[in-house]
């Protein structure tokens, strides 16, 4: 990974004539790579997470590794799905640990370890290690994630600091480039050689990122070491006293069913899913109906509404790139192109590398479009992102129907796929970030950050449901769907454009 350090700019954290990273502060380059690790941690377990459930089961392919779980696909699919709307959905108590407990920078020293205890679990063969080590990662991955971002801000001078929206576009790279690179590195150890040395790699890149972050810490904010908020002691004793009364009694439920003999995967990945679409719709009610809010931030609310939930339906269909695309390349996608074989987990590295590649122009258009006073409004884009990715499915149906007849497609199809999701993507993930920023009300400010993850929480509950209710995902039929609901949605908010404008009342 290339780095420059130079001298001269004074930061908050930098004293003058210290070392900057590339004009920034020094510590962005510490979190740059704690976040670079983990995102490779991360993406290499997701790269194999799909196809090693199937590995052995009636949806592998012939001739493969063997040694995985030999779920079925539509199993496979729904356990995806709640993993990673658990990442995001822990996101919100993952900030307010930072917030109320540990303080943003212990928060990720213990979250890295939790996220190494469960990649270690998963380089342990068996069923039961498997789903302890997955559910560690998604707990230790949703308690970095708000608190990491918290940090790189702590590095500037307030949000004015005209530095600051570049230090997270080098923060966005750091995240690319270890989704990138792991399922190249994880997903070929993995795939090719040994299912649990390469979970065995995710915990050894994660274990990397934490070293030299313990070592680097010097050069973060020292607001970073502060809780802003702390628990009072009878909040802390009140917190203690409801987590274990809901631990008792999901002990007792549970041991009353294993008892029983009706226990199946089922009693486990329903109640969670149920929960993924609760939890944000309560949320969403529960800011809409507070009283304290004006009346313009009751009308932003209702304006935002719109966004949340085409953002949900965006990533329903975007995540399956992970899980129905990863199926499909594993067992109906030939593995060789120009001569050149490879494992289908590298397929996970074409949406990184199509971001780093087409955000600096999409960047670039954005910035041309203003001059000319014609860039698209947030709404449009939102409406372009839903068109987009319900675009990618249309797609996708054509070389699911070359497949009908035991034909294996050229890996450029998936290509394809991967293009045009991360060109829906670019339209939809950073306008969405930012319009959140602009329409939270003031009470909510820090919160609505973690709302807006619930979207992708709710888009992967909805299809993890789906999954666990028997629909078959890879499905032509299920696909067509899929994308004809997403191009309506687009159409709808394009449609009631103007309505949500207004809704938005000063925010453009």
């Amino acid at each position: 990974m290339a780095s420059s350090l130079t001298k001269g700019a004074t930061a908050q954290g930098t004293p003058a004539g210290g070392k900057t990273f590339f004009g920034h502060p020094r510590g962005l380059a510490t979190l740059f790579m704690i976040e670079m690790w983990e995102r490779f941690s991360f993406y290499g377990m997701r790269a194999l997470l799909v196809v090693y459930l199937i590995s052995g089961g009636p949806d592998a392919k012939a001739g493969g590794q063997g040694g995985g779980l030999g779920l079925t696909e539509g199993n496979a699919v729904a356990i995806y799905s709640v993993y990673l709307a658990m990442v995001y959905l822990l996101a919100m108590p993952g900030g307010w640990f930072g917030d109320r407990v540990w303080g943003p920078r212990k928060t990720v020293v213990i979250a890295s370890g939790i996220v190494m205890a469960g990649h270690l679990a998963l380089s342990v063969p068996g069923q039961a290690t498997f789903f302890v080590g997955l559910a560690l990662v998604a707990l230790g991955s949703g308690l970095i994630k708000a608190n990491i971002s918290t940090m790189v801000g702590q590095l500037y001078d307030g949000p004015q600091d005209p530095r600051r929206d570049g230090g997270f576009t080098l923060f966005y790279i750091g995240i690319n480039l270890g989704a990138f690179a792991a399922p190249l590195v994880i997903g070929t150890v993995g795939q090719s050689y040994n299912w649990h040395l390469g979970f065995a790699l995710a915990a050894l890149g994660m274990a990397l990122g934490l070293v030299q972050f313990l070592i680097g810490t010097r050069h973060l904010s020292p607001e970073s070491n502060v809780v802003p908020t702390p628990l009072a002691t009878e909040e802390r004793r009140s917190w203690l006293r409801k987590a274990m009364i809901w631990l008792i009694v999901a002990a007792v439920f549970y041991t009353g069913v294993v008892l029983s003999g009706s226990w199946t995967l089922n009693w486990v990945l329903i109640p969670i899913t149920i929960l993924g679409l609760i939890i944000p719709t309560g949320v969403l009610i529960r800011i809409k109906r507070d009283r304290d809010l004006s009346a313009v931030e009751q009308t932003k609310v209702s304006g935002y509404i719109w966004f949340f939930v085409a953002a949900a339906v965006f990533w329903m269909i975007y995540d399956q790139g992970g899980s129905t695309l990863s199926a499909f390349a594993e067992s109906k996608t030939a593995d060789t192109i120009f001569g050149l074989h490879f494992p289908s987990s590298w397929f996970q590295s074409v949406n990184p590398l199509m971001i780093m590649a087409l955000a600096p122009v999409f960047a670039w258009l954005w910035l041309w479009l203003a001059r000319r006073d014609r860039e698209p409004n947030t709404t449009l884009k939102f409406a372009m992102a839903l068109v987009l990715i319900g675009a990618s499915f249309f797609v996708f149906v054509v070389p699911m129907g070359m497949t009908q007849d035991g034909t294996k497609v050229s890996p450029l199809w998936l290509v394809s796929i991967y293009m045009v999701q991360t060109m829906g993507e670019l339209c939809l993930s950073p306008v969405g970030l930012s319009v959140t920023t602009k329409m939270a009300p003031a009470k909510y400010a820090s919160q609505m950050m973690g709302v807006w993850f619930l979207a992708v929480t709710a888009g992967d509950c909805i299809t993890g449901l789906l999954s666990i209710a028997g629909v078959d995902l890879s499905g032509v039929g299920v696909i067509t769907l899929e994308a004809v609901m997403a191009a309506l949605a687009g159409f709808a908010v394009f449609m009631y454009r103007k309505k949500v404008v207004a809704l938005m009342a000063d925010v453009h």
